[in-house]
């Protein structure tokens, strides 16, 4: 009875933390230098072949590897991982496209990758385009 109380009382994000145990203060606090593979795999929701292929097709995504060979990512690797992501996976676009939106961010130093202006997309403007067309239709029918 107590614990439904307390669960009334909290909002939902401290409910959260507290059945999973994370918290964005948490993730500050453990915050650090170098990330292995596998903690970038944990923190992206990709494999490590994954990010071992797109090392060798994004000449951008270099983490240095400390004496034993094993790759060191920095916290400017996993913002470059997460919006290489967000390119080839929700964007659509190939890895070719990839490559020449990074460079142009990169080359537009005043925008950092997870700055971007989200461009709409083109079957997006076509819904718009169709749903215009449909309701013209309507007014004529």
């Amino acid at each position: 009875m107590q614990l439904l109380y307390i669960a009334l009382l909290l909002p939902a994000y401290y409910i959260e933390c507290m059945i999973t145990g994370n918290s964005k203060l948490s993730s500050v606090q453990n915050r650090k230098t170098y990330y292995s593979i596998r903690e970038v795999c944990a923190q992206t929701g990709l494999e490590p072949h994954v990010l071992r292929y797109w090392e060798t097709e994004f000449p951008q995504l270099r983490p240095k590897k400390n004496r034993a060979g094993n790759r060191a990512y920095r916290e400017k690797d996993i913002e470059l991982i997460f919006f290489i992501k967000n390119l080839l996976y929700e964007e659509q676009y190939t890895i070719a496209g990839a490559k020449k939106k990074i460079t142009e961010s990169r080359q537009n130093k005043d925008i950092q990758p997870s700055e971007q202006p989200h461009e709409p997309q083109p079957q997006t403007a076509n819904k718009e385009t169709v749903r215009l067309a449909i309701d013209e239709l309507k007014g004529v029918l």
